[in-house]
């Protein structure tokens, strides 16, 4: 089975989002980061409108951390599936990250990712789902500078609309 490297920025930083509600085992996670992208959270969610999702944006004086996984090839066409690809939700492109504890001393490596022209202004995240980022960010270790700064977008309430199709959402993306 081929293996590929994908780079998850958002919620899929967690390990319960990938393992649990997306029903991906990667073969190794590890802390990343990669130069010349901002990470942004006004990609608004397909169900619920007014709430602000993970994206990113070229910018040459910013980085965006998150967590380098390798996952089979099924993997990735099922992230493609549940992450809108199909539907220009966002589209999957490659970019170069670099491992934050480069023990086997790679480098830098060619990863996929995602990124959406889908923007909103003015739009914000959830408290839950910036939660969500946040445990993954910490729970992979990533830099406590980069902690802070997903600490410090402002967030707002889950909507009741949100909470009740959360479960149908999470049925959806689990594979069958």
């Amino acid at each position: 089975m081929a293996l590929v490297r994908y780079f998850a920025y958002g919620s899929n930083m967690q390990s319960h989002t990938l393992r649990g509600r997306r029903t991906i085992e990667p073969a190794c996670a590890t802390a990343a980061c990669t130069e010349g992208w901002r990470l942004v959270l006004d990609k608004p969610s397909l169900m619920i409108a007014e709430e602000g999702m993970a994206n990113i944006l070229p910018d040459t004086q910013s980085r965006v951390c998150g967590v380098l996984y390798e996952i089979s090839e099924d993997d990735l066409a099922h992230l493609d599936l549940t992450e809108g690809v199909l539907i220009g939700n966002y589209t999957r492109i490659e970019i170069i990250v670099r491992p934050l504890h480069d023990s086997e001393g790679t480098g830098d490596v060619a990863a996929f990712t995602y990124v959406s022209q889908r923007r909103t202004e003015g739009i914000l995240p959830s408290a839950r789902y910036m939660g969500l980022l946040i445990d993954g960010a910490l729970e992979h270790g990533l830099p406590e500078a980069y902690i802070e700064h997903l600490r410090s977008f402002a967030t707002r309430p889950e909507t009741p609309e949100a909470a009740l199709w959360r479960p149908v959402l999470d049925h959806a993306m689990k594979r069958t």
